[in-house]
């Protein structure tokens, strides 16, 4: 159960830690003089890829989901986790490849101008470290994952041991009401000289 509470919280941070990386500034453009109406343009990662957060939020969905999972659903959701951060570093490693590339769908959307026209605009082009932030984010993620799907079988049900425990409050429930006087039997306990208030 303890490797249950660090895995899922460890899910949960990652994927927060993957959230922010895509909210900053990946990639910046510095642009010619008089090349468009602005001298620097920064682009985040969820501007070079709008599932970056999509993704990071969906990492929160299975933390949330492996609480509540059972054994066979823990198994799917752990590989679902390791698909996330694949696909987090896989975005992560392109851009760190080819920013120029990742950033000019962004430039294009800004200035109007696309293709190797855009060769002539750009000066320098420089990288962000919270790219590899989000590549270390998925790399961690596609791990943990991997451990829920291999240890995911071997915790304990929280559903089984609520209903048990919800059972033997019935069970104690229902021997107190048997225990407990009635109406009539006082009364007929009455009827024959008897003191229905007095313990047996």
């Amino acid at each position: 159960m303890r490797s249950k509470l660090w895995l899922i919280a460890g899910i949960a941070l990652v994927s927060a830690g993957a959230l922010l990386a895509a909210s900053q500034p990946w990639v910046s453009l510095e642009l010619a003089p008089g090349a468009a109406a602005f001298e620097v343009l920064v682009v985040t990662g969820q501007q070079v890829n709008a599932t970056l957060t999509a993704i990071a939020l969906a990492g929160f969905a299975a933390a949330l989901a492996l609480t509540i999972a059972g054994s066979g659903f823990r198994r799917v959701l752990g590989v679902l986790v390791v698909l996330f951060g694949a696909g987090i570093a896989a975005i992560a490693i392109s851009v760190l490849i080819d920013p120029w590339g990742a950033a000019s769908g962004r430039l294009a959307e800004a200035t109007g101008i696309a293709g190797d026209a855009q060769l002539e605009m750009v000066e320098r082009s420089s990288s962000s470290p919270f790219i590899v932030l989000a590549l270390a984010c998925g790399a961690l993620l596609a791990l943990l994952g991997a451990l829920v799907a291999v240890l995911g079988g071997r915790w304990g049900a929280a559903g089984r041991k609520y209903a048990a425990r919800e059972d033997r409050g019935v069970r104690d429930a229902a021997a107190r009401e048997d225990d407990a006087p009635d109406r009539f039997s006082d009364w007929d306990r009455l009827s024959e000289g008897g003191d229905p208030t007095a313990s047996d």
